[in-house]
């Protein structure tokens, strides 16, 4: 059975309405018919934009007022870059699709100066302490600025904010067109992406078994198995924007790869691993994972950074 009318909740900012539309057009295509419709939602995270994620509530600050307008019916799902949605749902709530990753790679913008080439005590702007910590840890006289906005404000902040590089996740630069701005893409191995990076998430109620059959067609296995491990990963350190924890997950056959990194936020403490396995197996390898980096080293960093934030 396939419902007439679907609503898409989905927060205003230019990518977050490219993705929904996106995803409006799928549906419109595999169903002719059918008649889907936005409906806009701003977030908390929209509204605070002076002040570093981490110090107001993390990742759950781009959702939450979207799934309450789910719970009570307002909408029938929501699509969020995975990157923003907190490892655990709200009773009756849960994710259905993950979708085809785009390109999971953090990208650097800057004057044409490549990463390698950046002049000492280069200002770098940025809106993740993962990125932040891991830049760090191989150039320890850098400058980080911690920029907030949407995708075209943190472009025009290399100008405004007179900073030598901005870096900014490859996935949303695709989808909006900026692709050409890119000086170089970094590779997943010396910046490892943020969990989910590059995939959207289909949430919606989980009693809603018509809905959910609707939309099954938009999962991508592989990339939910990543993404599941990569979750799962983070679960396990307890870990949200607050602290620089990094994995990416890339399927090749049945095999799962998976490699995660825990940092101190000045990059000068890290731990990072890699685990393989059966991508039928994703979640388990995620927590595998987590208690490899954190039996390494990783608690103790991220005991370190956490007593930080009570200091602060």
């Amino acid at each position: 059975m396939i419902p007439k009318q679907l609503r898409i909740g989905t927060r205003a900012s230019q990518l977050a309405l490219w993705q929904a539309n996106w995803i409006k057009s799928e549906l419109e295509k595999q169903y002719p018919g059918i008649e889907v419709e936005l409906v806009k939602i701003k977030t908390m995270g929209d509204k605070i934009l002076d002040v570093p994620l981490a110090q107001v509530g993390g990742k759950g600050l781009f959702v939450k007022e979207i799934e309450e307008a789910m719970l009570r019916g307002e909408i029938d799902l929501a699509v969020h870059s995975m990157k923003d949605v907190p490892t655990e749902f709200p009773e009756g709530l849960g994710l259905v699709v993950t979708t085809r990753r785009e390109d999971p790679r953090d990208a650097f913008i800057s004057n044409g100066v490549k990463f390698s080439d950046l002049r000492h005590g280069a200002r770098i702007g940025t809106s993740a302490l993962r990125r932040q910590a891991q830049l760090l840890k191989v150039r320890p006289d850098l400058q980080m600025v911690i920029i907030r906005g949407n995708v075209e404000t943190r472009i025009r902040k290399l100008k405004e904010d007179n900073l030598d590089a901005v870096i900014l996740a490859a996935a949303g630069l695709n989808r909006l067109g900026f692709a050409d701005l890119v000086t170089e893409l970094l590779d997943t191995d010396f910046s490892i992406p943020a969990i989910g990076q590059g995939a959207l998430g289909l949430e919606c109620r989980l009693d809603d078994s018509i809905t959910i059959e609707a939309l099954s067609f938009l999962n991508h296995p592989d990339t939910a198995a990543a993404v599941t491990a990569e979750r799962s990963l983070l679960a396990r350190c307890e870990g949200g924007c607050q602290v620089p924890i990094a994995a990416f997950g890339s399927v090749q056959g049945e095999t799962l790869n998976l490699t995660g990194l825990i940092a101190s936020v000045n990059g000068q403490q890290t731990v990072k691993a890699n685990v393989s396995g059966l991508a039928t197996d994703a979640a388990e390898l995620g927590r595998k994972l987590a208690d490899m980096l954190l039996s390494a080293g990783g608690k103790a960093i991220l005991e370190d950074v956490y007593q930080r934030e009570i200091a602060h």
